[in-house]
């Protein structure tokens, strides 16, 4: 009874967390969430592989406020293994995720690179 009662609670933490309420995943980025409320441009995306590993660049827009966007990636990124590194830096497995914000005219713009970590 004690080990469904903790599953039971393991279940409903993992329902209400960010991870959860992300609605999709920015293509090429295989496990960085798309923040809800936002919505990746996919004319500007671009991915290749060189030989230290691959590169990926996406841009993603919403009317949404730049802590929110600060929060849900900072809460969300760790929970899928990413290491943070600095206020919009993370890293994991040899990979580098860098994640900047634009505001204009109330919409923010969030840049979101992957490259290898530097040697």
């Amino acid at each position: 009874m004690r080990n469904l009662i903790t599953i039971m609670a393991l279940l409903g933490i993992l329902a209400i967390s960010p991870v959860s309420r992300a609605q999709n995943f920015i293509e090429g980025f295989e496990d960085v969430p798309m923040m809800p409320g936002m919505d990746v441009d996919s004319d500007t995306a671009i991915a290749f592989d060189t030989p230290a590993g691959r590169i990926v660049e996406a841009y993603a827009a919403g009317k949404v406020s730049a802590a929110a966007v600060q929060t849900f990636y900072e809460e969300t990124l760790p929970q899928l293994g990413w290491a943070r590194v600095g206020v919009l830096d993370f890293q994991r497995e040899g990979e580098a995720l860098a994640l900047e914000l634009i505001e204009k005219d109330g919409t923010i713009t969030v840049r979101f690179r992957l490259a290898p970590t530097p040697k």
